[in-house]
């Protein structure tokens, strides 16, 4: 979640405070000021790295001190709240690491020494994993949870170590054994190697059972917190990249909206603009207060022509529940919308958003927007002297030499053109650079990203090629941020456009003075089939697209554009069958089938136990006559017993278990059950038994009465959920424990082996 040195800084003082409960034990200070002292002395120390200056007599933490921490724990959490991880190395930031990570070590240290509960430990260490593994882009590597699991079970085996060495030396270590076994497996082994392959096996079995969760399921996924069917998609204020990925990668292809009118062909329509960028992510620059809807907006930023003769769409818009997001989409540049309460716009990138954390979903509204489309020519004589603010010009000061090298070197044609390099880089992203779409980079676009996907990798989707292509404009002066929206989806009836989840879309916007801000499509062709008709330079010169340009943009499956080859088919992509979608299907697509097939599920679970119990009951009864297939009959009555509900006793000798069967059973059916009592005792005890004795008649009798003299409702209980499955269970554990007993004492052997003991001297 956090980026720099907190890691070593914070190990250092999580060291130095469990040193310092040591060294008071060992001293046998009493329990209480113990911890007293850790505190104190993990105050002392966080003072002393990070507000040195407010100290009295720069070592005692004085009032100031508190001020100050407060005052940096609260700008830290503003930028927790505003911002997306890996959050940037400011000292406020890393105090906030350093101050949670060492007061975590510093409760695990009193919870499990102090009040010896060491198992309650194991939460704090699951809330330091979960929270980045909910948060972080791509996930967390597996081997960040091997370090915490492996304490966590030396703790435990530490702690029942403590407890068992209170009782003194162990008689055995495993309960079927003889109690004068010479070798004794420890109370580490034990505990620990019971404990650490549980946790193991549970961390490997269930990812296989449930490979991928759908989002949502722990909260603030893509099902977002508010009302719905749990089915679409979400953008956040805090990250809207981040969404976006999650949306084309693991978001169901739900419909998310539906417009009518506009440009023939569709639009664009756009949610925000992301144009700050620290190196580590894009996201959303700090903001004035927006502005209040009433009428037109403000004119688009950068454009100095007469907007009375420019030319204007009507569109009406139609968000569907199922997208859940703060930002309205529109077309840019907008010009007057329906919204009015509750939302507001800002006047920098013209986007629509909530005043009071409202979502769009299920909202109607019409607008109007300005058709922009200037001239190449325009766009060739514009002359760029400085951003339209402090951040789209920026270039973070760790940008790898290589990709400014990069750039130079592709737009070295353009003669110091800003326009003709624009479409140089534009060209070598879409056909000369060797790059191929796929949506299974998940590596984001911070800058390590970048440097992978621009040099290396060449594989990505448009969240690399637009933030690529924008940092690329920024190195040569070119002020850029990246549009985050929709491409325009798919024509339908009666002129009615359908935009789906999948057609979540980034592109390059780049400013030119007195044109403002223009949009550009690195995005290969596999995903968008062609650029802007303005990005046609002027001349005819090896600067120029090498693919038609034009007005439309296409999603996949749209209509092909002349003179381009349709890639084949990416199964990384959205569906390209180009079948127009006019409505969002019924309930069966919509949920229903996915209902149906967990109510399913739930009954196949339900009938495990009864399945079980009919493959027993079955296999003991097809066994040829022997001392197997008695016992296994001998044990189909006593589970029948149990399923009803009766008592069966473990310890009672055959014949008392017959004499105890007779007393359930009608008084024709006492034969059978005598007969087959005795012919257990007699294969148990008898040293003349008859082997091939057939006690399957006897077996149905007795267990056929058992049934009719039960109560309805134990029979369909026994039916539907049988005890007898609990107890296969319980079994199962104590054979899976004494097999863990049995590794534990081969080992103790090997070691023995290995270190004999030495002999005792007088």
């Amino acid at each position: 979640m956090f980026s720099g040195p907190f890691l070593f800084i914070s190990a250092f003082l999580c060291a130095v405070v469990t040193g310092t409960g040591v060294l008071l034990q060992n001293l046998r200070t009493p329990r209480i000021v113990v911890p007293i002292v850790q505190l104190f002395v993990l105050v002392e120390l966080l003072s002393l790295f990070f507000l040195h200056g407010t100290m009295k007599f720069g070592l005692i933490p004085w009032k100031g001190t508190v001020v100050e921490f407060n005052s940096q724990m609260v700008d830290a959490m503003d930028s927790i709240n505003r911002f997306s991880a890996p959050l940037p190395q400011d000292t406020h930031l890393t105090l906030f690491a350093v101050s949670v990570i060492a007061a975590t070590g510093f409760l695990v240290h009193v919870i499990a020494v102090q009040l010896r509960q060491a198992a309650w430990s194991g939460l704090l260490l699951l809330i330091m994993y979960t929270v980045p593994a909910a948060t972080v882009h791509g996930g967390l590597p597996a081997l960040l949870f091997i370090p915490p699991a492996i304490g966590y079970i030396v703790l435990l085996s530490a702690e029942g170590r403590s407890r068992l060495s209170r009782w003194g030396r162990r008689i055995s270590g495993v309960s079927h054994l003889d109690a004068a076994e010479p070798v004794e497996a420890s109370a580490l082994g034990q505990a620990g190697r019971r404990i650490g392959l549980t946790v193991v096996a549970i961390a490997a079995l269930l990812p296989a059972l449930l490979p991928a969760l759908p989002e949502g399921v722990i909260g603030n996924g893509l099902a977002g917190g508010g009302t719905g069917n749990g089915i679409g998609a979400s953008i956040s204020s805090t990250d809207p990249m981040l969404d976006m990925g999650k949306n084309l990668k693991r978001g169901d292809n739900v419909v998310a909206l539906t417009y009518k009118g506009g440009p023939s062909g569709g639009s664009y329509l756009r949610l925000t603009a992301l144009d700050l960028f620290d190196g580590n992510t894009w996201r959303i620059a700090p903001r004035s207060d927006g502005h209040k809807i009433s009428g037109d907006l403000t004119p688009p930023p950068g454009y100095t022509g007469d907007l009375t003769k420019v030319p204007q769409t009507s569109m009406e818009i139609d968000v569907t529940r199922t997208f859940r997001s703060q930002f309205v989409p529109v077309p840019y540049p907008l010009r007057s919308i329906s919204l009015k309460k509750d939302w507001q716009y800002d006047a920098g990138s013209l986007d629509v958003v909530s005043t009071n954390g409202s979502i769009v979903g299920g909202k109607k509204y019409k607008l109007t927007s300005y058709d922009l489309e200037p001239t190449p020519e325009q766009l060739h004589d514009s002359i760029t002297t400085g951003a339209p603010d402090e951040y789209t010009l920026t270039v973070p000061q760790k940008t790898p030499q290589d990709i400014k090298q990069k750039t130079y070197e592709i737009t070295g044609a353009a003669a110091n053109n800003k326009f003709e390099a624009a479409v140089l880089i534009q060209n070598w992203f879409r056909s000369g650079g060797g790059f191929t779409y796929s949506t299974a980079n998940a590596k984001g676009s911070g800058m390590s990203a970048l440097e992978d996907f621009l040099l290396k990798n060449k594989e990505g989707y448009c969240e690399q090629f637009a933030t690529g292509m924008a940092l690329m404009a920024r190195i040569i002066g070119i002020p850029s941020r990246v549009g985050i929206g929709f491409l325009p989806g798919q024509a339908g009836k009666d002129g009615e456009y359908t935009v789906r989840m999948h057609d979540m879309h980034a592109w390059p916007e780049l400013y030119f003075e007195g044109i403002g801000w223009v949009r550009f499509e690195p995005t290969p062709s596999a995903r968008v089939s062609a650029t802007p008709n303005w990005t046609v330079t002027t001349s005819g010169d090896p600067t120029s697209p090498t693919t038609a340009p034009t007005s439309v943009a296409t999603t996949p499956g749209g209509a092909e554009t002349p003179g381009i080859d349709k890639p084949r088919h990416d199964p990384n992509l959205p569906d390209q069958s180009g079948i127009p979608i006019v409505g969002s299907g019924n309930w069966f697509t919509n949920g229903g089938g996915q209902v149906i097939a967990g109510g399913l599920g739930v009954i196949l679970l339900l009938c495990i136990p009864w399945l079980i119990r009919v493959l027993t009951r079955r296999r003991r009864f097809l066994r040829p006559p022997g001392r197997q297939a008695a016992e296994g009959l001998w044990a189909e009555v006593r589970d029948t017993a149990r399923d009803l509900g009766l008592d069966w006793s473990e310890v009672s000798t055959p014949r008392q278990t017959g004499q105890w069967l007779m007393t359930k059973l009608p008084e024709e059916t006492h034969p059978a059950a005598r007969r087959l009592a005795r012919g257990i005792e007699g294969l148990r005890y008898a040293g003349n038994a008859n082997l091939d004795i057939d006690l399957r008649p006897e077996a149905t009798a007795v267990r056929t009465a058992l049934w009719s003299q039960a109560p309805a409702r134990r029979r369909w209980r026994a039916r539907l959920l049988p005890p007898s499955w609990r107890w296969y269970l319980s079994r199962g554990s104590t054979e899976a424990s004494d097999l863990l007993d049995e590794f534990d004492l081969l080992l103790a052997r090997l070691r023995s082996l290995a270190l004999p003991k030495r002999p005792h001297t007088n």
